[in-house]
């Protein structure tokens, strides 16, 4: 293997000494968003169809604040492309995405990282599901390695025992690991465990950074993360969803709409989450919530915009090159302070 492209620069475990680690995430929702790749599925093929797409939002994450260019290599994996009948691009999919990742992360001075995911394979009762799984992650960490990752993020896991195989095989090539589990209505992995047990055994077979993510928004994670914290010696990680859960309805797919809102499928999840999202000051409250509570590995997962990892940056105390152009009210037309403004539209204000 080559020298690593980031020799020279701090690693994630520096970094995390120095400071809290701020990664970006959200790219599937974001694409979709845009008209770049397709809800359901959620195959990220536009690193092969629209590779100028992903690359501008890398760099739109960096100016935002990111740490970390995360490879576009989640639900890259075989079972997603076999179930669209795209199997044939699974290695040019990953090595794509690890390439274009790579070279906005070395122009920016960012972490690289790879990236696997839930497989949709492991069953806890089937055995050879397990030896599937180990597969799909072996190829995408191999691709990942040859392409010199700073390190892997494992994640979306509801099964604990799926982490944990995914943690070994990151492991067995000798790259750090973020691993991440993702908690439904229940805050349980789907084995029943909790998740301060299921991140303390992840912590204690040589993962790097544990916590949460996806699934759960601002709200419904926060609650969830200090007995994390207590329970592990490594760096927690907290990536919500930005959209408004609540108790009641405490994962992005459990929000509900009002009866006559027009939904495809009866829910407001994928595509029509529109009215629950997050402003970015709600990102930020969260942000200084989690830190409070001892996070030290930022992010947002789907839904996420660069918008909000500004908020999130800033909440952290930082100024990325996007904060230049953050609000500044004070110089509107009709709301602003600033001298010189026309009375006549500020005595107007009330009317709008």
């Amino acid at each position: 293997m080559t020298a690593p492209v980031s020799s020279g620069r701090s690693g994630l475990l520096e970094r995390l000494e120095a400071g809290p680690v701020l990664c970006a995430e959200g790219y599937l929702f974001e694409l979709e968003r845009r008209g770049y790749l397709q809800a359901g599925p959620f195959v990220p093929e536009v690193v092969l169809e629209h590779p100028e797409q992903v690359i501008a939002l890398h760099r739109d994450f960096v100016r935002a604040g990111s740490d970390v260019v995360e490879a576009l290599t989640y639900y890259a994996h075989r079972e997603k492309l076999r179930v669209v009948g795209k199997d044939d691009l699974l290695e040019s999919i990953n090595r794509q995405a690890l390439r274009i990742a790579r070279d906005v992360a070395q122009e920016a001075g960012a972490l690289l990282a790879g990236n696997i995911c839930n497989s949709n394979v492991y069953d806890p009762e089937n055995p050879d599901t397990h030896t599937r799984t180990r597969g799909m992650f072996e190829e995408q960490v191999a691709w990942a390695a040859d392409e010199d990752v700073d390190f892997v993020i494992g994640e979306t896991f509801r099964y604990a025992e799926e982490a944990r195989i995914a943690l070994g095989v990151i492991r067995e090539a000798g790259l750090p690991a973020v691993i991440t589990l993702a908690v439904g209505q229940t805050p349980k992995t789907r084995e029943g465990w909790s998740l301060a047990d299921a991140c303390r055994r992840l912590a204690d077979e040589g993962a790097d950074v544990v916590g949460l993510n996806c699934i759960r928004g601002p709200a419904t994670m926060l609650p969830l993360l200090p007995d994390i914290v207590a329970a592990v010696d490594v760096p927690v990680a907290a990536l919500p969803v930005p959209y408004r859960t609540m108790p009641e309805q405490p994962t992005f797919q459990s929000l509900r709409d009002h009866a006559d809102a027009p939904l495809p499928e009866g829910r407001p999840f994928p595509t029509a989450l529109d009215p629950f999202t997050c402003s970015r000051y709600e990102v930020g409250e969260f942000t200084v919530a989690a830190q409070a509570a001892g996070v030290r590995y930022f992010g947002l997962c789907c839904g996420a915009a660069p918008h909000h990892v500004r908020s999130m940056a800033e909440a952290l105390g930082r100024s990325p090159e996007s904060s230049r152009y953050s609000d500044d009210m004070s110089r509107h037309a009709f709301f602003g302070t600033a001298p010189g403004l026309a009375t006549h539209n500020r005595e107007y204000r009330e009317q709008l």
